[in-house]
């Protein structure tokens, strides 16, 4: 089943009255039989509770077309989303912003759903927010920790959903523990493997270099 999810922009500005930036990301979705959908979704860091926005358009121009607005939260061990009446973003393939109430009545929302679980897992941004929401920890070198080294190896261990972050410096020295997404806010490459599944690993030469995957770490 073939299917595309595009990436389009990413927008960034400084939060309003509170530290962090308010982030927003675009894309377009095409279905296997043809079926458009264009969306947005973001995140302000600093901000508590971690909560998302996401909105998602089909059918312009069309009686049943409309923009769907929901809001991202974790959700025991992955995410969760609750539709809302507050619009988030325009996007081109929307009609008129619906409320809850009628995009619950909708008869194209399982379609809505679908898409917004395949941007979740497709969109590389998307990853970016869903490890934001779950508070995801990494252990890093201290040389890495405190910016004076790159992240050039990446490890997703297969036990505790802790992920490591080495420079150049060998991974046995004294660690720090942060969270994955300050780590991708200082280097936003990162965004290429956070699809890395449990026990796996990748390593580069240097910053905005080709990722090599190794399906063979044990951590």
């Amino acid at each position: 089943m073939k299917i595309q999810v595009m990436e389009g922009a990413l927008v960034e500005l400084p939060a309003a009255g509170a530290t962090g930036m308010h982030r927003r990301a675009f894309g377009e979705f095409v279905g296997p039989r043809g079926e458009l959908a264009s969306y947005a979704f973001g995140w302000t860091t600093g901000s508590e509770p971690h909560v998302g926005a996401l909105s998602i358009g089909i059918g312009v121009g069309n009686p049943g077309g409309g923009t769907f607005h929901a809001r991202v939260f974790a959700h025991e061990e992955g995410h969760a989303f609750s539709l809302t009446d507050e619009p988030f973003a325009q996007v081109p393939q929307g009609g008129p912003d619906l409320t809850a109430d009628q995009a619950r009545a909708h008869e194209d929302l399982p379609f809505v759903w679908w898409v917004a679980d395949q941007v979740m897992e497709r969109d590389r941004r998307a990853r970016w927010m869903r490890h934001w929401l779950l508070g995801t920890h990494c252990i890093q070198t201290v040389e890495v920790f405190e910016h004076r080294e790159p992240v050039l190896l990446v490890v997703n261990d297969a036990d505790g959903g802790l992920w490591q972050l080495v420079g150049t410096t060998d991974a046995s020295s004294t660690g720090k523990i942060g969270h994955l997404h300050h780590a991708i806010d200082e280097d936003p490459t990162l965004i290429d493997v956070l699809d890395l599944p449990p026990g796996h690993s990748a390593g580069r030469s240097r910053i905005g270099g080709r990722w090599t995957r190794d399906r063979r770490h044990r951590a």
